[in-house]
């Protein structure tokens, strides 16, 4: 999942040289609604019967992939591949206080509050507001990124209260996911396809892997690996993608970081240990955090 997702922001930035960033979304989703498809078809899966569930998957799929995936597609027109996957790893601190301030799914610890405000901190130093008098391209490319983590932490959050509770498998979960954001981008097809394309075996191919592969069967082992090694755990994937894109990136792209980005990602990771509990505050520190 890490080699795939990290290799996502990779194959984004090869394909918008021949298709535009909306080309880019549409095909993702409808890639990998078709995979997905596939294998609901094969495992027969079953789709559950409640209406009001296909009502959630239709706010979760916007949140979760339609706008996340336009905004990623968008922004690598003016940041690099591993600059978009280091805000990719914002997404567990958004996720954290969206669900305890939002949608009050959980409650915060003193701990996990010290973890958002690293990760807040460490944002900050990657945006690097010091470097910018006018609002250039960069930086709305830069907060085009931070728009859709928090998209995805919304989706997330909202999950959690209205899904994740109901007997609905896993991988029916992820075809209900992505093929309703199919559903959307078909209806927005004259808004988000329609124009002029330049296609050579590299774009194609790129649109296949991010499609077929990203956005469709990672979904399924993402789901066996949190079955198999609980939610915590498969987390570790977040730590993964920036680094497997900023590699990528280096080698295949030749995109390069400056000093701030590398130390702001580091920052938002601890950030992330803090949320996730994998790093917790003595009792002590607790109480002088207290006093």
């Amino acid at each position: 999942m890490g080699l795939v997702w990290g290799a996502s922001f990779l194959f984004m930035k090869v394909a918008l040289v021949g298709v535009s960033y909306s080309q880019i979304a549409w095909s993702r989703e409808i890639l990998g609604a078709l995979a997905l498809a596939i294998v609901m078809l094969i495992g027969r899966h079953k789709l559950p019967k409640e209406k009001i569930v296909y009502l959630h998957f239709l706010v979760i799929s916007t949140l979760n992939c339609v706008i996340p995936h336009l905004l990623f597609a968008w922004a690598e027109q003016h940041v690099s591949s591993g600059l978009a996957a280091i805000y990719n790893s914002v997404t567990p601190i958004a996720t954290a206080i969206l669900a305890a301030v939002a949608f009050r799914v959980e409650v915060l610890k003193k701990g996990q509050i010290l973890g958002v405000l690293i990760g807040i901190v460490g944002v900050l130093i990657i945006i690097a507001p010091w470097q910018f008098t006018e609002l250039s391209g960069d930086l709305w490319g830069q907060l085009a990124c931070i728009a859709a983590a928090i998209s995805y932490g919304v989706a997330i959050a909202y999950m959690r209260k209205f899904v994740s509770a109901r007997p609905i498998s896993g991988t029916s979960v992820a075809f209900l996911t992505v093929a309703t954001a199919a559903a959307v981008m078909l209806v927005l097809t004259p808004l988000l396809a329609i124009g002029p394309v330049k296609l050579n075996l590299e774009i194609v191919g790129s649109l296949v892997l991010l499609g077929a592969l990203g956005t469709g069967l990672a979904y399924i082992w993402n789901i066996a690996v949190l079955r198999a090694w609980g939610p915590t755990n498969v987390s570790t994937v977040t730590y993964l993608i920036p680094v497997v894109a900023v590699v990528l990136g280096f080698f295949v792209l030749g995109e390069t970081l400056s000093w701030n980005e590398p130390v702001g990602a580091v920052l938002v990771l601890v950030g992330i240990l803090f949320t996730q509990e994998r790093i917790r505050l003595k009792r002590r520190q607790v109480a002088s955090l207290t006093q």
